[in-house]
């Protein structure tokens, strides 16, 4: 599978050049009173030596976005522009006023997580929907459920374009070079993601499915191993590699099933190699996932039997 990042198709929603600009105090009226008669407008004072301020911009410009065009964000620099800013008394930025109808009706001091900026637009315009990198890692997700590879990838690709770094998009494309067998590009492609979404769930999830992927690529068929295994049932060997055999092929229930069996007869085998192995299963496939669900209970039930 050839790596596919294009141009995102068109989706219908307003420019972002159209619905967020950069303004002076000589357009501040234009750009914020006047556009404010037809929609909420959103101003962010900022200034380049503020840290907080590089925090929130890029949380402002994507919730904006995600309401397609119902508000608008409106930069300005106070280093540049003072005048506005000392108008309406700021004595600390980020600074976020939202004006309607030529008016101040709301507004927040300091960085906010997304949670809480989403809130704050809206409660100015109501619901914010998906953002389109958002839409894009959903597209992705079902033509991954479908098996469709490459229009997968297509999607997660252009999800990075639009959010470079975005951990749901990230995971989504490393997935389906793992699944094609391309593990050198999916451990690549699992290190564009930005530096604060390293421990989300989902990247740590597709980090321990390319490690399983990895570690089950030679296993070959299992007809020689349910062959020991129906010759000794306490071959743990051949059960530990007809687990990850059967996982690489998809049967998630089956591999759990064989470790199970494993730590059963004997639970300190290869120092507890069967459980070790569950819990990195249980890892790839996420915390609900309903293979892991039933596995935690069942392992719960025979640890403490």
């Amino acid at each position: 599978m050839e790596q596919m990042i294009s141009n995102p198709a068109a989706s219908g929603a307003p420019a972002p050049g159209d619905l967020i600009v950069d303004t002076t105090t000589q357009t501040f009226a234009k750009d914020v009173l006047d556009a404010s008669m037809k929609v909420p407008v959103i101003v962010d004072f900022w200034a380049p030596w503020c840290g907080p301020c590089k925090q929130l911009t890029p949380i402002l410009e994507k919730v904006v976005l995600a309401a397609r065009g119902a508000v608008k964000l409106v930069k300005m620099n106070i280093d540049d522009h003072p005048a506005v800013a000392q108008q309406l008394r700021i004595q600390s930025i980020p600074a976020v006023f939202a004006f309607k109808n030529g008016q101040p009706v709301d507004g927040f001091m300091g960085a906010l997580p997304e949670s809480q900026v989403r809130a704050f637009i809206e409660r100015l315009v109501g619901g914010v929907g998906p953002t389109p990198a958002e839409e894009l890692v959903e597209a992705g997700r079902m033509a991954f459920a479908a098996h469709d590879l490459a229009a997968a990838a297509q999607a997660f690709a252009q999800a990075i374009q639009l959010e470079p770094g975005h951990p749901a998009a990230v995971a989504g494309l490393a997935r389906c070079y793992t699944e094609s067998g391309d593990f050198e590009r999916a451990r690549q492609t699992l290190g564009l993601v930005r530096p604060d979404a390293k421990n989300d769930p989902e990247i740590t999830a597709t980090s321990a499915a390319l490690a399983l992927a990895e570690k089950s690529a030679d296993l070959g068929d299992t007809s020689e191993l349910l062959a020991r295994i129906e010759k000794n049932p306490k071959d743990h060997q051949a059960r530990f590699d007809l687990a990850l055999a059967l996982n690489a092929k998809g049967d998630k229930e089956g591999a759990v099933d064989q470790l199970l069996i494993s730590f059963d007869y004997d639970r300190n085998w290869n120092e507890q190699a069967a459980r070790k192995q569950l819990v990195e299963f249980f890892d790839a496939y996420g915390p609900k996932d309903e293979v892991t669900l039933s596995g935690r209970r069942r392992l719960s039930s025979l640890m403490f039997s």
